[in-house]
């Protein structure tokens, strides 16, 4: 039986994607870059902000931002859905970190990501 191992979702930016993310959402954070890594990214010319995927970590499901260049589809197929105990104040801070307001529901608010990918806040 297989499992969920991560979320994969493309970005232009992938770190700056990945910092909006970690901070959107409770327990979750950047996975650290140890020496090791960094000295992989140096090799190739890179550095954290350049990376090409970016992991972020927490509680559930690991969040991997990866670089996708060229044009997208008008609609992700896939989208999250994230709780809060008030959501007009979570849509609220959310909209400070970088997201913008597409529509409200009577029980949920959706959002796009700084990148333009829906997520709802129910």
């Amino acid at each position: 039986m297989a499992r969920l191992k991560e979320i994969v979702i493309d970005a232009d930016l992938p770190s700056a994607l990945a910092r909006f993310w970690a901070a959107a959402l409770d327990g979750y954070a950047i996975m650290p870059y140890d020496a090791a890594e960094i000295a992989r990214l140096a090799a190739l010319g890179l550095t954290p902000e350049t990376d090409p995927s970016v992991m972020v970590v927490g509680p559930g499901p690991r969040l991997c931002f990866q670089l996708r260049p060229g044009p997208r589809p008008p609609r992700n197929r896939l989208h999250l859905d994230i709780e809060a105990a008030d959501i007009e104040a979570e849509a609220a801070r959310l909209m400070r970190l970088g997201a913008s307001l597409v529509r409200r529901d009577e029980n949920y608010v959706v959002l796009n990501d700084p990148e333009g990918n829906n997520f709802c806040v129910c």
